[in-house]
């Protein structure tokens, strides 16, 4: 379960074997994509509709370039379409017409904005009827979704938040922009701060080997460097087993995996928590290879909560990053 037949990572880089390999993880990167969604869009689907029906009314033909050109003299009108841009402008104190449909607790200050659909896969209608100045996603979405956005005349902007440090420039260039750069500082300021004591802290600790798993109902990829939970793994001083990859994930091969035999590992459930938690422990049960792993044979493998480990950066990683460190340093549990 959640394993491929390629025999080593290095043949990752190579010909066929690679474009494969992209493939698989692309097409597993959608399903988890695909899957948070349809846990966001439980009990919305009759206001969706409703709010599309009305839609479906307004001429089709506005292009975004034209409705920022009609409200150049107007407040902005943003239309944030995941939760973690959404806390993010709450955070900059910028009011939106448009925010995600989430199962997921949003800002008060948004109870009245459009609920535009699922991240993944935004009303581009329900959108467009909305006349934004601005609609914002993230880069992990820019592949699946720049396209139709395009196709429906919708210029969208993409906020890189694959790691700490982009999202804190993210939200300095939205500061910039909507006159919010004392709010974004102080955010960002925070974040900084938070680094600096971590590298203090483990200073005088060994840094921990880590394998990160990202799990969705049915199979798992591993996250490298480049991924966010990676990304906050080293920032709390661990070295991820993965190293020299340019992508955010990889397909699992547990062969070689047990080559690299990490000190801890981390399994990161998205879409239906409760079933890649099952999926997992069914997995390291019954594939006998994981009981040779040193982290399992020590009991360091951790479930990280779904709440403070998404698949990009957020308010919370400071939380996550607290959340880290007894995992990868027992000794600090300890105090």
């Amino acid at each position: 379960m959640g394993t491929e037949s390629c025999p080593h990572l290095a043949h990752y880089r190579g010909g066929n074997i690679m474009k494969r390999h992209s493939y698989i993880v692309a097409s597993l990167l959608l399903l988890l994509f695909i899957l948070t969604g349809c846990a966001q869009n439980q009990g919305n689907e009759q206001a969706a509709n409703a709010q599309q029906a009305s839609a479906e009314t307004l001429p089709q033909s506005i292009s975004t370039a034209e409705q920022n050109s009609a409200n150049a003299n107007e407040s902005p009108r943003i239309v944030s379409t995941t939760v973690a841009i959404t806390q993010m402008l709450d955070a900059l104190e910028l009011d939106v017409i448009g925010v995600p449909t989430s199962v997921k607790e949003l800002p008060q200050r948004y109870d009245d904005a459009t609920r535009v659909g699922n991240p993944m896969s935004p009303d581009m209608e329900l959108v467009k009827s909305l006349k934004p100045s601005e609609v914002l996603s993230v880069t992990t979405l820019e592949y699946d979704l720049k396209p139709v956005f395009e196709e429906a005349g919708i210029e969208a902007t993409f906020l890189n938040l694959t790691s700490v440090a982009s999202m804190n420039q993210s939200m300095l260039d939205l500061g910039e922009k909507y006159d919010r750069s004392a709010q974004a500082a102080e955010l960002v300021g925070k974040f900084e701060q938070k680094v600096s004591d971590i590298k203090e802290l483990t200073a005088s600790y060994e840094n921990p080997t880590v394998l990160i798993l990202m799990g969705i109902p049915g199979s798992y990829l591993v996250a490298t460097e480049h991924s966010y939970i990676g990304d906050l793994v080293r920032l709390a001083g661990g070295i991820n087993v993965v190293q020299g990859e340019e992508v955010e994930y990889l397909a699992s091969n547990t062969e070689y995996l047990f080559q690299s035999n990490p000190d801890v590992i981390l399994r990161a459930a998205h879409g239906m928590p409760d079933e890649v938690v099952k999926m997992f422990d069914e997995e390291f049960k019954t594939n006998d290879i994981w009981k040779h792993f040193n982290a399992v044979q020590n009991e360091r493998v951790y479930d990280l909560e779904e709440r403070l480990f998404g698949t990009t950066g957020n308010l919370l990683a400071i939380e996550a990053i607290d959340a880290l460190l007894p995992m990868l340093y027992p000794e600090l549990a300890q105090k």
